[in-house]
């Protein structure tokens, strides 16, 4: 009977420790009190979107340097400005001019000198021309909606800021359209006839991301397209085109982008 209650005592008191609060459980409870009477009232704070960069009322000047690399024909090289008002962190109105020189036959890919080549040499068709556009001058108003915003953890406490941005709008694209036609020199198989120079309105979409520097600077990666409609290709000068198709010049860029005003000061919010 004695060792009956002894067991009884021994458990009772295993029960009563474990449910007794250790100081490091009784202090967690407390800085959660603490943590919540200062919290009351105010939103969850969320890291991510506490942002080191602040964009909104703002404008943006951003010198960039591109390439068209889905003209098999032509190589084109892009300079250009985008201008932009941030209205707020994720909506902003965008100008853009872009400007592309005209090299002549220095411009002219391997595979449009091969084909003129082929047809002149391998058929004896010396009516063969190859169609081409070299886009000259482009000048769009698009609107940017940015709505992703994050962190990098690069190395230690070395944070990169960035955000990623839609684009969409219309505009203007100076075109010359050339035909390539053989020389009857083999060294340099091409020359060039030129057409007309034509203005179409594409349709401009993209897709961009900015990497903040600072808090007025950042490196800017754009891709963007100017679609528009226009006749095929015509081949035989002696077989008229009527037929249209959708045509793309995919420019991809990089520039610096400089921010202005000054960013106002922030405030955190613990």
């Amino acid at each position: 009977m004695r060792a009956a209650q002894m067991l009884f005592a021994t458990l009772a008191t295993l029960v009563v420790l474990m449910g007794a609060p250790t100081d490091a459980q009784a202090g967690s409870r407390a800085a959660k009190r603490a943590l919540d009477e200062l919290n009351e009232g105010r939103k969850p704070y969320n890291v991510v979107q506490n942002r080191f960069f602040l964009k909104g009322e703002r404008f943006e000047v951003t010198p960039i340097l591109g390439y068209v690399p889905n003209n098999p024909m032509v190589k084109r090289y892009v300079g250009g400005v985008l201008a932009g008002y941030h209205f707020s962190e994720t909506l902003a109105a965008e100008g853009a001019f872009l400007y592309s020189p005209d090299l002549g036959t220095s411009d002219l890919k391997g595979l449009t000198n091969t084909l003129v080549a082929i047809a002149n040499n391998g058929t004896g068709n010396a009516s063969f021309q190859q169609p081409l556009d070299k886009m000259l001058l482009g000048a769009t108003f698009a609107a940017r909606w940015s709505p992703l915003y994050g962190k990098l953890n690069l190395i230690g406490e070395q944070v990169l800021n960035f955000d990623a941005y839609f684009i969409g709008g219309l505009g203007m694209l100076s075109i010359n359209e050339y035909y390539a036609e053989y020389s009857g020199n083999p060294a340099e198989p091409s020359q060039l006839q030129m057409v007309k120079a034509k203005t179409k309105v594409p349709v401009n979409l993209g897709f961009g991301m900015n990497f903040f520097m600072s808090s007025s600077v950042a490196l800017k990666v754009d891709a963007r397209s100017y679609f528009y409609v226009d006749k095929k290709p015509q081949y035989d000068p002696n077989v008229s085109v009527n037929e249209s198709r959708l045509y793309n010049n995919f420019v991809a860029s990089v520039g610096a982008s400089f921010f202005f005003p000054k960013m106002k000061p922030r405030r955190y919010d613990f």
